[in-house]
């Protein structure tokens, strides 16, 4: 199923999403089942020693959860406390709890993961079950006394101190839940904070201009590219405009990379493949290209392609000071190891 494809039915209402709502309302009541007995107790949570911080979403796909993690570690890090990070490593096949680092394969560990173990200056584990990874990284690094979770939102198993859902500029598309639409759990579900990915001047938004009250803005901020054959050789963006440039995006939301490509000033043929996408070399081989342009989070699974004609363009989230704060108020007085 093409992306084109869903963003066609799950962020517009179509003759398609129509057809789907029955079934998506027995999913609504599946998920709202599942929620009630993990609430009850009827099904068992798992209560690790130190808090634990998830930041998911509540649609399928991409929206910049990762780089906000990137930055709540470095926050965390900062205000005195010492994060660990845990993920599903999904579109990996490794399940059993596993540390992960920047050189490990993202075949085996997942493609986030391996891009959180370069950026992030602490553990990553990653596990099917995540209370077990949490565990696991407690148990080989005592001094952690806060854990990020990226995703997991649904992972009730996973008891949790600090819900965080993030959005993007599609916001919650036509508000219906899977399959008639993105939601995998209802809008209303309470969490303790929204954060809104704001591109500027993102032409297929309809959140960024009018958030919802309460909401905490972020927005990537481009930081140049790098090589991936040589990543300690930068380049600028006005150094590419005479280029044949092609670029490749296997996230949630690819025309938001090519998006912030062209504020860049560039314009590069443009190629959106499914989020978390294996390439192949295949893939990457352009006729009249001077050099292929990508995310960070594709530039962990074309590494090894041995090519020197590959870039990435990294982004730093940039969020308010007081975010910062929430997060470190609703710490406060939680329990550490």
């Amino acid at each position: 199923m093409s992306p084109n494809f869903i963003a066609r039915h799950w962020y517009h209402l179509t003759p398609v999403s129509v057809l789907a709502y029955p079934i998506s309302l027995v999913f609504r009541i599946a998920v709202w089942i599942r929620r009630y007995l993990y609430r009850a107790g009827l099904l068992a949570t798992t209560r690790l020693p130190v808090p634990v911080i998830v930041v998911g979403n509540l649609t399928v796909g991409g929206t910049g959860k990762t780089p906000l993690v990137i930055w709540m570690v470095r926050m965390l890090a900062e205000a005195g406390r010492k994060p660990g990070v845990l993920s599903r490593g999904y579109g990996g096949f490794a399940n059993a709890p596993r540390q992960v680092r920047a050189e490990d394969a993202a075949a085996l560990v997942g493609d986030e993961p391996v891009l959180l173990a370069a950026r992030c200056n602490c553990p990553v584990w990653i596990g099917r079950d995540r209370a077990r990874a949490g565990a696991a990284l407690l148990s080989a690094y005592p001094d952690c006394d806060v854990l990020v979770c990226d995703d997991g939102l649904q992972h009730y198993r996973l008891a949790r101190d600090i819900e965080i859902a993030v959005e993007d500029g599609r916001g919650i598309g036509n508000g219906l839940m899977l399959p008639a639409g993105p939601l995998r759990e209802p809008a209303d579900r309470p969490v303790d904070a929204h954060v809104i990915n704001c591109e500027p001047a993102d032409a297929h938004s309809t959140k960024c201009d009018s958030m919802r009250a309460g909401a905490f803005a972020m927005r990537l901020e481009p930081h140049g590219f790098y090589l991936l054959h040589d990543p300690a050789r930068t380049i600028d963006a006005f150094e590419l405009i005479a280029k044949r440039l092609h670029a490749v995006a296997g996230i949630g939301d690819p025309q938001r990379f090519f998006a912030q490509l062209s504020r860049l000033g560039l314009a590069p043929q443009c190629h959106p493949f499914p989020d978390h996408h294996r390439y192949s070399k295949a893939d990457l081989d352009f006729q009249n290209c001077d050099l292929v342009l990508m995310t960070e989070k594709d530039a962990v699974k074309c590494s090894q392609l041995g090519r020197t004609d590959l870039a990435a363009l990294r982004v730093e989230a940039n969020l308010v000071p007081a975010f910062g704060d929430f997060i470190l108020e609703k710490l406060s007085g939680l329990p550490t190891a």
